[in-house]
Parts: C-alpha cells; structure tokens; sequence
C-alpha cells in the first residue's frame, strides 16, 4: 500500500476476536487487542490512515445462540460495549471510525432470501431456509441493525469524540436504479426501489423516521422508532460511507398481499436488461453489471435529498474470474475504476462532500457464496503457492495516477 501511494487503510475488527462471548461478561481476548494494536500501528508506521469498521457480518455466535442475534432488541446494547472497548483501546489513533458494513446485505442476504449466515427466510421460498420469516425478520434486523449504530455514536460522541478527535460514521451500500421505460409508473417503481435499498437507512438517519413509501407499503410490518429512538437515530453520523459497484432497471408491477417479502413490497421488478440490451458490462459475479454513471447519480441523489452530507466511497470495483494464470493484466478493472473515478469527480464539481475512495479490494479475496471463483483485488494471491502477491496493472495504473 505504501508503494502504491495510497494514504488509508480500510479495516474490519472481528467482533468475536475481542469479545469471544459476544459481551464484557464474556470476558476479553487481549490476545485480539494485541493483534490490533499491532495492525494499528503498522499502519501508522507507514504513513496511513486507519478507517475502522466495527461489523462487517462477523456476528459473535454466542450472541445467536443466546438471543437470535440482530433479531433480538438486546443486541443493541452489547454492540454498543463492543464498540466502546474499541474506543478504549484503540481509540488514541484510530481518526476515522465505521459502525456497520452494508447493513442492506446483512439484512437481505441473511434474513430474505438466506444465501448467507445465518440463513433465514420463508418457508415457501424455494431457498432451502430452516426457518425464518422474509415478511417480517428483515426489518426488524434493520431496525435492530440502525439503534446499535446510533447507540454506539451516541457512546463515541458522549464520552470519547470530544477528546480523540475522530470521526464516525456507517458505510451504505446500494445499486443505482433507473426506470426500465419513461412511464410514470416505471418512474415510481424506480424511486420505491431506491427508497427500499438506500432510503430506508439514510432517511431514518436524516429524519429519525422510515421512508414514507415504506411505511405506506410494510404497514404494520415495519418497526416505528420511539421517540426517545427517532432522536438517537436522526443526525447519528458525521459521515456516510458509500459502496457502489452496479446498477438495474427497474419496472412497476401490482403490490401483493401474498407472499410478501421485503422485495415484493416495493411492487418494482428490478432487471439488467431493457429491449435485450444489458445496462452495462457483465463482470464475474452475476449481479455485477459495469455502469459507471451511477456512481455520480447516488452522489447526487444523496446530496439533494439527505442534506449534502460528508461522504467517504468505502468500497467500489470490479471483479475477474479466476483462472490458473496470473490474469495481471486486468485492463476491464483500470478502465472500470478510472470511469468511476471521473464520474465522482463530476459530482464533486456539482456540489458532492466527497473527502475519499476506497477501491475494492487491495488483495484477492475469499468472496462470500462465490468463494475463491472470482477476484477483484489490484495485488494478484497466488493461492496454490503460499498465497504469494504479485501487483496487476492495475497497482500500476493507481501508482502512477497517485503520482499525478
């Protein structure tokens, strides 16, 4: 990193390696606290900026084997101790602090449709979920999910920001979602869309209310804050980290009262095709299509509704598929970030907070359901021979662009 020029670091901290029972009852591993206060100071050592993420899906097992983790209220206050022991340790040098990592993904992937931990959805779906409920559970883990990170603020702001001088926020994730035709109703399907993948974390931090076209279509299904909640809640940032890597289409269709999900309840289809023409480029991954403009329309987006807010892109890129060569020349990526890039300083020219990019990701990874098949860092792991890291053309290319 260091070579390449970059000047942060973007890190998560594995709950279940401080707190191995999830809480302060549970006692702390010191051994975690060593390990990263050791990264920490690396770090630093080297000239960089640590930006540190509290959760990124590493729920504790203990926490869901005691209460049903995020589907239970309790979590609030545990992942509020985790993150004060942060604070406490690492707090000294750590400027930059992220409470949750796509909270939108947490909450689809493990409570809707149940592709990741810890698999719950409804029964009817043809998922092969042990138990769950896609009607209701997601929005109480959002719920759930939005008072922990309010909690953990309110914490940072009471008792630690006033003399470590940091900055905390929450990274959002979301596609950008433009209408399949010009018609008022795929217009509107367009917008419910958007509301119910990005609105619905931005509004209640904006206004300490859900979106107005989610209470209209969830009713009773969806959580209402307090009021003692709503004030916690509203304002509970001081930066929003974004992540965007794709965009879809989106069509109107009737709302039903049958089989509800949390994605039939915006009564939009949301495809990448329109007259059988693909919205960008196909990568690796399948839900991943190559639209760069889209970046620069959330910006926007975000700042003409939720109040220009400071905004940090945490995670943007693309990924290869994997295959027994060195595919070191990854031109699709240096094309991919490089357009991206214009696109953000467009919306920064009309107005966007923008103080920092992240690219995804420094190294190949282990990549979620998709394993080891995919690939989307800039340093090239050679799995099959002790993991050894040779930089692509695209290190080069952010090598030589840092130098401009």
């Amino acid at each position: 990193m260091k070579d390449i020029g970059f000047d942060a670091y973007r890190f998560s901290i594995s709950w279940s390696r401080v707190l191995p029972g999830g809480n302060l009852r549970g006692g702390v591993n010191r051994e975690g606290i060593t390990y990263y206060n050791n990264l920490i100071n690396e770090i630093l050592t080297n000239g960089l900026q640590p930006f540190v993420t509290l959760f990124h899906w590493d729920l504790p097992q203990a926490l869901e084997d005691e209460y049903g983790g995020f589907l239970s209220q309790s979590i609030v206050k545990d992942f509020a101790d985790y993150a004060e022991l942060c604070y406490r340790e690492f707090g000294d040098r750590v400027k930059h602090w992220i409470t949750l990592n796509e909270p939108l993904t947490f909450t689809t992937q493990g409570y809707a449709n149940g592709l990741f931990a810890p698999g719950r959805c409804s029964k009817w779906l043809p998922l092969n979920c042990s138990a769950g409920d896609s009607s209701t559970e997601p929005y109480m883990v959002t719920h759930h999910q939005i008072l922990a990170h309010a909690a953990a603020v309110k914490v940072y702001r009471n008792k630690y920001q006033n003399y470590q001088k940091a900055q905390i926020g929450i990274t959002l994730n979301s596609p950008w979602v433009v209408p399949l035709s010009q018609s008022k109703a795929d217009i509107e399907a367009a917008s419910r869309a958007l509301a119910f993948l990005y609105d619905w974390f931005m509004e209640p931090l904006n206004s300490g209310s859900y979106p107005a076209e989610m209470v209209d279509n969830a009713g009773g299904r969806l959580p209402k804050f307090s009021r003692e909640q709503s004030l916690m809640v509203k304002g509970s940032f001081d930066f929003i980290g974004l992540n965007y890597y794709t965009a879809n289409y989106a069509s109107n269709v009737p709302c039903t009262s049958e089989n509800q999900t949390i994605f039939s309840d915006a009564c939009a289809i949301l495809t990448t095709t329109r007259d059988g023409v693909q919205i960008g480029p196909k990568a690796a991954s399948d839900w991943l299509y190559i639209y760069p403009r889209g970046i620069q329309d959330l910006l926007l987006y975000t700042k003409e509704k939720f109040n220009n807010p400071v905004i940090y892109i945490t995670e943007n890129g693309v990924d290869e598929l994997n295959d027994s060569t060195k595919s070191l020349e990854d031109n699709m990526r240096i094309d991919y970030i490089s357009n991206h890039l214009s696109y953000v300083l467009s919306a920064i020219q009309n107005g966007v907070n923008v103080k920092g990019y992240f690219a995804w990701s420094l190294l190949d990874n282990f990549e979620w359901t998709d394993g080891y098949t995919v690939r989307f860092g800039i340093v090239y792991v050679d799995y099959e021979n002790g993991l050894r890291r040779y930089p692509k053309k695209s290190a080069e290319w952010f090598k030589k662009f840092l130098q401009i």
